[in-house]
């Protein structure tokens, strides 16, 4: 999409056009996902429910009015403030509305409410008290991060912001080091490059890995690298919100081969002549032998262009 778009919609105008849209529950908790950066990806449902919500519960009541500004959007409601430090003694308060009939629209200031972000204290007094509670889908990091990596993320684990001490911070990382998936996690700017230096000296210097930086927004940037290479880069400084995303042991040949590359390109070449696909053969080799599928698949076709 161009840079010159207009960020500003007609919310009528929009929500016309959802005519089969289904209708926004009352009286309920509604958990709602914001734009990351670009108020365009906002949904329609979203859109809906700024506009009919009896309460907002927003990490920022600016933030959330502006959103709603750009969005065309006018708030009937009133909104409340609802962050890391107030959020659980406000919870049963959004409740006992919720039971009263009030539909209350819970957002952060970007992404899904309750990951890493305000929200669970809310979700969990809900359902103790059997409050409905529902979820408009919509952006998210971890997702956006993840399909941005370019590494190998059929399976990983969320992991939430890194600790903050040192010691913790290389507990974290050994906690994975021989991970069979990929794993996700937020960091601040101001830490990143020391974040990045430990888990290069815990999980190993090329251990591949994506710092995904200011996602969807006009500075988007997606590093990819060793974790060494990675530390150098971020020791320049870097700005903005920061997901990193680090590749499994087995995609990063972490482990000790126990036969060399010539040979697990012979055990691939014997599985695809019995019948199994390329990349599933040479999968299955490199994880029963502790190699990087990646790079293995690479040496298959290497050889084979040589023949």
């Amino acid at each position: 999409m161009s840079d010159s778009v207009d960020a500003s919609v007609d919310a009528n105008e929009l929500l016309s056009r959802a005519a089969d849209r289904r209708p926004l529950p009352s009286g309920g908790i509604i958990l709602a996902a914001t734009p990351l950066g670009n108020p365009l990806d906002a949904s329609l449902r979203l859109i809906d429910a700024l506009a009919s919500a009896d309460i907002i519960a927003a990490e920022d009541t600016r933030r959330t009015r502006a959103l709603a500004d750009t969005l065309g959007v006018t708030i009937a409601g009133r909104i409340y403030s609802n962050f890391d430090h107030n959020e659980a003694e406000r919870a049963e308060f959004f409740v006992e509305q919720a039971e009263q009939g009030r539909r209350v629209l819970v957002v952060t200031d970007a992404g899904m409410p309750s990951v890493s972000d305000p929200g669970f204290p809310l979700v969990v007094a809900a359902r103790r008290a059997g409050v409905p509670v529902t979820c408009l889908p919509g952006p998210s990091a971890v997702p956006t991060a993840l399909a941005l990596s370019g590494l190998g993320v059929g399976h990983f684990a969320f992991l939430g912001f890194a600790p903050r001490k040192d010691g913790a911070r290389r507990s974290f990382f050994r906690s994975f080091i021989d991970a069979p998936y990929a794993v996700c996690f937020f960091e601040s700017p101001h830490r990143l490059a020391k974040t990045l230096q430990a888990a290069a000296e815990e999980l190993g210097d090329g251990r591949q890995a994506a710092v995904c930086r200011e996602l969807t927004k006009t500075f988007e940037e997606v590093k990819v690298g060793g974790l060494a290479e990675l530390a150098t880069w971020a020791a320049d400084g870097v700005k903005g919100e920061i997901c990193v995303v680090i590749d499994s042991a087995a995609e990063s040949g972490d482990g000790d081969a126990e036969l060399d590359v010539e040979a697990l390109v012979e055990l691939v070449e014997l599985k695809v002549a019995e019948g199994e696909r390329l990349k599933t053969a040479a999968g299955d080799v490199a994880k029963l032998h502790g190699a990087s599928k990646r790079e293995l698949y690479e040496a298959v076709l290497r050889e084979r262009n040589q023949e």
